[in-house]
């Protein structure tokens, strides 16, 4: 079965984007950010709406319980300030085993 947001709503399961202020889902800063990381941990529609988000290359903001920045999925949001060397190469490992992650986790959706 496919779930998508809007029949998770139509069949009245609660979806923390629905409930809470839609703007903690773009915020700037990384504490806001991670409170709706953490918000989106038991959503019935978690893996499709990552899923979704990486289909349309969304820009930024929680999508999944993942932080989108740039279209990039990133670790966590860093703060203001000069960012360390090292990041990127940490970033692109991070965004490479999300992605396989993502891509077992609708595999095993779809046997079941």
């Amino acid at each position: 079965m496919d779930l998508t947001a809007d029949t998770a709503v139509a069949d009245g399961r609660q979806l923390p984007c629905r409930q809470n202020d839609a703007d903690l889902w773009f915020a700037e800063t990384p504490t806001e950010l991670e409170y709706a990381k953490s918000l989106c941990g038991d959503c019935p529609v978690r893996v499709e709406c990552l899923a979704g988000a990486l289909e349309r290359q969304e820009p930024w903001g929680v999508w999944g319980g993942e932080i989108f920045e740039r279209g990039v999925i990133v670790a966590r949001k860093r703060p203001r300030g000069r960012p360390r060397k090292d990041d990127a190469v940490t970033a692109a490992k991070a965004q490479a085993a999300l992605v396989s992650r993502t891509a077992e986790l609708l595999v095993e959706k779809a046997a079941a």
